[in-house]
């Protein structure tokens, strides 16, 4: 039996989960933490790594890693970390965004050349940035890589710098519809010459680790959960953790000048365009807090109540929203009378964060053009009865939702077996130990959360036309 390992490097934590290469199953697993901060040193990743898959790397035939997107890891002519690694939820170059997008054109033109509008957590932004703020280290840059890639290089004993297409899609200076990095946008936006990975092609070995085993060519974490769960056109992945995120496999490069909509590759030669939402889980615990219940009884709650929560409507902008782009919104509550139940408040805040996240998905279909035919619901969000049971009702389509969590190591370990198989097509794992839930599509409560949606489109916070 030949055995593959994933490693998933988040922002947290890494996990290593060892896998049976045919057949999925997840035989062993492990864990260690990640400083806390949004710039870390990278070796404390290389030692968190080296904790996590003691014991588990030395049995794996190959093994790959899925790491957090967009981190810059700059390195010098010596290969040595310049400084700490900036993470993906550094904002700290927001303004070098807005600059950078001038400088290509404008948003169209930004989403032409790279596939994305660009914001602060790409990394090319964060050059800039340490051009603007850290000359001396722009200076001192000779290379610049993701995570990932840093990880990959030292599980192959350093033989070759090398990322793949997926995570290169989030730097900024990578083209989405040629395939290739745009290396002249690397240094315009440092401002002197800086090298690049070299791009693996999905299913190459880039290096062999100490022990013997194959290192396949990893990928962003996005990618490796979508290979994880078996992502195939018509399937869309919608996550509800702190934010909600929304991803689809297409076939074609995706250029969405609203931004609304980045344009990912994915980790298997296809594209994984992505729309994120500012307000997931949170809706959940926000009202099981208003309620004075714990989730479970909030579940049950709205599992009682009426779908349409009796005209009660939840516009779930806690924190603003960014899919539609409204920064400034806040939550509203719509249609509470004196009738109002507890019961019709939980139905509306479940609803109106599962509507929410349709507009995610139909972002999607208006940027892929592809129907959704199936729903995979994962994250914290996901594990709410109430969650899954009304899902499909808002979706208008079945909804999976799996028992298993790791999705980024999972895809991980199925790189690496797909390598190790030298076969044109990752292995076929499926997605296991999954439930799947339908439902009649609510008309009622969709048409009141675009009601409430359109009609607060043009009031920031103060209830003042914008």
């Amino acid at each position: 039996m030949s055995l593959v390992l994933g490693i998933d490097s988040s922002t947290q934590s890494t996990k290593a989960l060892l896998v049976d290469a045919s057949s999925g199953e997840i035989l062993d697993q492990r864990r260690a933490a990640h400083p806390t901060g949004t710039q870390v040193d990278p070796t404390a990743w290389l030692d968190a790594m080296r904790e996590a898959t003691a014991g588990l790397l030395e049995r794996a035939d190959a093994v790959a890693v899925g790491g957090q997107q967009h981190g810059m890891v700059a390195l010098d002519r010596d290969n040595q970390v310049v400084r700490n690694a900036m993470l993906w939820n550094d904002t700290s170059s927001a303004p070098q965004a807005l600059e950078l997008i001038d400088e290509l054109g404008g948003p169209e033109a930004s989403a032409e050349k790279v596939g994305s509008v660009l914001v602060a957590s790409f990394t090319g932004t964060k050059l800039r940035w340490m051009r603007d703020h850290e000359p001396d280290n722009a200076q001192r840059t000779a290379s610049v890589c993701l995570p990932h890639d840093y990880l990959t290089w030292h599980l192959g004993r350093r033989e070759c710098l090398t990322t793949d297409h997926g995570d290169a899609s989030g730097t900024g200076y990578y083209s989405t519809r040629d395939r290739v990095f745009l290396p002249e946008l690397a240094e315009q936006y440092l401002g002197s010459q800086v090298a690049v990975p070299r791009i693996a092609e999905p299913s190459e070995i880039v290096g062999t680790t100490a022990s013997g085993a194959k290192v396949a060519a990893g990928t962003g974490d996005n990618m490796a959960a979508a290979l994880g769960m078996s992502l195939e056109p018509g399937d869309v992945c919608v996550s509800i953790g702190t934010s909600g995120v929304a991803s689809a496999v297409s076939t074609k490069s995706v250029h969405d000048k609203t931004g609304g909509v980045t344009g990912f590759c994915d980790a298997t030669g296809n594209y994984l365009p992505l729309a994120c939402t500012l307000n997931g889980a949170k809706v959940l615990d926000f009202a099981a807090n208003m309620l004075g219940v714990d989730h479970q009884q909030l579940a049950e709650l709205a599992l009682a109540g009426t779908p349409g929560a009796h005209g009660v409507t939840l516009l779930p902008y806690l924190d603003g929203e960014r899919t539609p782009n409204r920064p400034n919104a806040k939550g509203q509550f719509y249609g509470i009378t004196t009738t109002t139940s507890r019961e019709d408040i939980a139905r509306a805040v479940v609803e109106g964060l599962l509507c929410s996240m349709r507009d995610a998905i139909e972002a999607l279909q208006r940027a892929t053009g592809v129907t959704t035919e199936r729903v995979l619901l994962i994250g914290g969000g996901a594990k709410s009865e109430a969650v899954q049971k009304i899902a499909p009702t808002i979706f208008g389509a079945p909804v999976v939702v799996p028992k298993a969590s790791e999705f980024v190591a999972l895809g991980a370990a199925r790189q690496a077996a797909w390598a190790l198989s030298g076969e044109a097509e990752p292995p076929q794992w499926g997605v296991h130990d999954a439930q799947t839930y339908e439902g009649t599509y609510s008309e009622q409560a969709v048409a009141q959360y675009e009601s409430l949606r359109d009609a607060t489109e043009h009031f920031d916070e103060f209830g003042q036309e914008s």
